[in-house]
């Protein structure tokens, strides 16, 4: 039998075991994540594989070009079904092909937070033109459904109900068609008029501030402005170039990271989004850049991101956290198919998330984002990514800084 003084010592000897394997563990952690790359304190995403639902109908989405969520976190999207090959669709071929799949989904889906889908609408009706391209969605505070659209006759945007009722719809289909007849084409071709307070010039996206139910118009694919309406009359107010300058549709050189920023947006401006203390996020896709702005055109800063990516760009839309002071910035990036995570206060880029890929958590073609009230990112893609997925908020701690790849779900 063990004395007391034994039974200590051999207490003492495992402590220091203990204590030991303790420091081994920190020092082992400590070395994985030197490998990994610097920490950083951040938000915590993983992406949800099963989200959302497989679709009714032998349905397939195509081009996937715009997300938002509404006060009831449903998520809603806008597509493409004409960007379908024939292959994808041949049930819906003319004449079909004998083939139980498949089909082009409606345009405009509505999902709820489980994924199912619960409502569907879309595509040309009565008394307003359909965008030849749709592009970009937006749910309002009172539940209106915002569309705009970037083909070569889309010089207007549409409003209508969370059902489909067509409400409103603000500047005329091919009213920027004023240019010499093309010798190809034989019809007018399109100039650009970004002082214009009737058309637009190819809408990327609308955001409706609540507080003065004001409308914010990146426009966009070929005008170089962002437009602000009243968003029960589609009145102009106001509108504004990059630095708060007046437009001007003058062409510039081509992009050259090395260069001094031009002081006019290039095109497309692809998102204008306000945050709750009232400053407008623009972003210069091409330009790889986001100008902030106050509601009325002054400008604050800018942050480029990626500043040497060329082609389509790196800032192809923004979405903000969903805590009181949306402490994050999160930009959709889809030529180096990723997200950004931006600490907004600072201006300041502290990780990335995503790869290009067609598997889950992977992009193709990332182009819209947005945020529901529980903090969960959702991204749609274009291209060939057609398709949409939801990156689950897990709470905030340590990240890795940099580009933390794939947020696979954790086991």
């Amino acid at each position: 039998m063990q004395t007391r003084r034994e039974r200590h010592a051999v207490a003492a000897v495992i402590c220091l075991a203990l204590v030991g394997v303790v420091g081994f563990g920190d020092a082992v952690v400590d070395r994985i994540q030197a490998a990994q790359g610097s920490m950083v304190h951040g938000p915590i995403f993983e992406v949800d594989p099963l989200w959302p639902q497989p679709l009714p109908n032998h349905w397939l989405l195509g081009t996937t070009i715009g997300v938002s969520v509404d006060a009831r976190d449903h998520i809603w999207i806008i597509h493409r079904g004409d960007a379908l090959s024939a292959g994808e669709v041949p049930a819906a071929q003319d004449p079909p092909v004998a083939a139980e799949c498949c089909f082009p989904a409606p345009p405009v889906l509505e999902f709820d937070q489980d994924g199912l889908l619960v409502g569907h609408w879309g595509g040309p009706g009565e008394g307003y033109e359909w965008p030849v391209s749709n592009h970009g969605i937006f749910v309002d505070h009172m539940d209106n459904v915002w569309i705009g659209g970037n083909g070569g006759l889309d010089s207007h945007l549409l409003k209508f109900d969370r059902y489909g009722n067509f409400l409103m719809q603000v500047g005329q289909a091919g009213a920027r068609m004023t240019g010499p007849v093309s010798d190809v084409t034989g019809q007018p071709t399109a100039v650009a008029d970004s002082n214009d307070t009737e058309s637009f010039g190819r809408v990327a996206k609308i955001f409706v501030d609540p507080k003065e139910n004001e409308a914010y118009v990146a426009d966009g694919y070929f005008n170089k402005r962002v437009a602000v309406l009243d968003a029960e009359t589609g009145a102009f107010k106001r509108f504004w170039g990059a630095y708060g300058n007046t437009p001007d549709d003058a062409p510039l050189p081509r992009y050259d990271p090395n260069a001094e920023p031009p002081q006019q947006f290039r095109t497309p401006v692809h998102c204008a989004d306000l945050s709750n203390d009232g400053l407008v996020y623009v972003c210069d896709r091409v330009g790889n850049r986001i100008q902030v702005f106050q509601r009325d055109g002054t400008y604050v800063e800018e942050l480029f991101l990626a500043k040497d990516t060329l082609g389509a760009g790196a800032v192809w839309d923004v979405a903000f956290s969903r805590d009181a002071d949306q402490k994050y910035i999160y930009v959709a990036d889809g030529v180096n198919e990723k997200v950004y995570i931006i600490d907004r206060k600072e201006m300041e880029l502290i990780s990335s998330f995503g790869d290009g890929g067609r598997q889950p958590g992977q992009f193709y073609g990332a182009h819209s984002i947005m945020t529901d009230s529980h903090g969960n990112i959702y991204v749609t893609e274009t291209f060939e990514g057609k398709r949409l997925q939801k990156f689950v908020y897990k709470g905030e701690g340590s990240i890795r800084a940099g580009d933390q790849g794939v947020v696979w779900p954790s086991r």
